[in-house]
């Protein structure tokens, strides 16, 4: 069949997937929940989840530095990357050899949009409906145990200081989570300094553990040049789709709480 990609690609699948490579972490992840551990046949060395995954999968190098000659030597039926995750070149030069469906994914709905295709394209709707529904649920409309959305900067990168900024999945899950980015008028990823953090009179700075693993110790240290509350949290549950939102509304209501108490 031919279907399109979320980049408006046309990719040709002569049949449903058996062997299947995945070079993005997260949908790795969704393909393993899906149903289909048995034809995942390569993932990156980022891929983590699930762990039998992780130990079990053939790792064709990082989601930027591929190891294309290993690709291409396993022969796969399909590959799921990302735009933003995988470095085009390497993608474009895979596409000319092999079918490529590459998402991009910043929203909730894209996300869905995601599933729905990878579901359809792999023949199994029916498993790709019952996690939408999941997903919608989670993401009802609701009222936040917050009294008002707080202000808040999501730290991505230490030295140089980076934020999350507008048009992001992230910046769409902060909302989803009930905040409001700071930096959400400003594109993608900009560079911050101690300055500018300071200027903006934030509720609550956080400190993502991916892609800089941010810690104890840079916590201590901010804190020291900025008098903001802040906290740890696991960036995988604001940067990651697929499956990965179901976790997060979770995860999202125990941080609301948190913060209720924090600024309290």
């Amino acid at each position: 069949m031919t279907c399109f990609d979320q980049l408006g690609r046309a990719v040709h699948v002569a049949k449903a997937p058996q062997r299947i490579i995945s070079v993005v972490p997260s949908q790795t992840e969704l393909l393993w929940d899906l149903g289909l551990k048995e034809q995942i046949v390569g993932i990156t060395k980022f891929c983590v989840h699930p762990e039998e995954c992780y130990r079990s999968k053939k790792r064709i190098g990082g989601t930027k530095n591929l190891i294309l000659q290993e690709i291409i030597s396993l022969k796969p039926d399909i590959i799921f990357a990302n735009k933003e995750e995988n470095d085009k070149s390497q993608i474009e030069k895979l596409s000319a050899e092999i079918p490529t469906w590459v998402s991009d994914v910043k929203s909730i709905d894209d996300n869905l949009s995601m599933i729905d295709a990878i579901a359809e394209i792999c023949q199994v709707v029916e498993s790709g409906k019952q996690l939408r529904e999941k997903i919608v649920e989670a993401y009802a409309p609701s009222t936040h145990e917050l009294s008002r959305a707080l202000r808040v900067a999501y730290l991505i990168w230490n030295q140089p200081l980076m934020v999350a900024g507008g048009g992001t999945f992230i910046d769409h899950m902060l909302q989803q989570a009930g905040f409001q980015n700071a930096f959400g008028n400003q594109p993608r990823y900009p560079e911050v300094s101690i300055d500018e953090l300071r200027e903006l009179k934030l509720d609550v700075l956080l400190l993502s553990s991916e892609p800089f693993p941010f810690g104890v110790k840079h916590q201590k240290e901010l804190a020291s040049r900025l008098s903001i509350p802040s906290l740890l949290v696991d960036g995988e549950m604001f940067s990651w789709y697929g499956s990965r939102p179901l976790l997060a509304a979770n995860y999202f209501r125990d941080l609301r709480s948190q913060m209720a108490v924090l600024i309290a």
